[in-house]
């Protein structure tokens, strides 16, 4: 399955770093593992942005090994997360409130997907419907090569 995509630009906090994704998914997806969560403060809401991505600034940028499977990175300056990478692939998962149309409510995304479902705490939850996903079950569809 081929999920649509635009251009989009996102930035920190204090604009020190710009993010340009030249492939970013027109959905949002959410993670609820602990690492995300403690990473955050709450589940990590993110936009695929795949491996074309370009990162202005990024000497201000720290990246953090968080697993043997990917990093994590956020700005020095104004400590906002910027965004979750596979190491393998270079996939970037870019923290979905950094681009402006992403706090626009008729920005016209949706909430596609949440993972770790079995992870997620009882005292938040989302409205709406969308696909979830176990731990289990997403490591199974990526070992598969069927991430989507």
């Amino acid at each position: 399955m081929t999920t649509p995509t635009n251009r989009r630009q996102a930035h920190c906090l204090c604009g020190a770093i710009t993010i340009t994704a030249k492939q970013a998914a027109n959905h949002v997806d959410a993670c609820h593992c602990h690492m995300c969560r403690r990473w955050g403060g709450g589940p990590f809401v993110e936009i695929d942005c795949g491996t074309d991505v370009v990162i202005d600034g990024a000497e201000r940028m720290t990246v953090y090994s968080s697993s043997e499977w990917a990093e994590r990175a956020f700005c020095r300056d104004c400590g906002s997360h910027l965004f979750y990478r596979l190491k393998g692939s270079g996939e970037h998962m870019v923290c979905a409130g950094l681009f402006d149309e992403a706090t626009d409510k008729d920005a016209g995304l949706s909430l596609r997907r949440q993972v770790f479902i079995d992870e997620k705490p009882a005292y938040y939850s989302f409205a709406g419907d969308s696909e979830k996903l176990t731990g289990a079950e997403l490591f199974a569809r990526v070992a598969a090569g069927r991430p989507e």
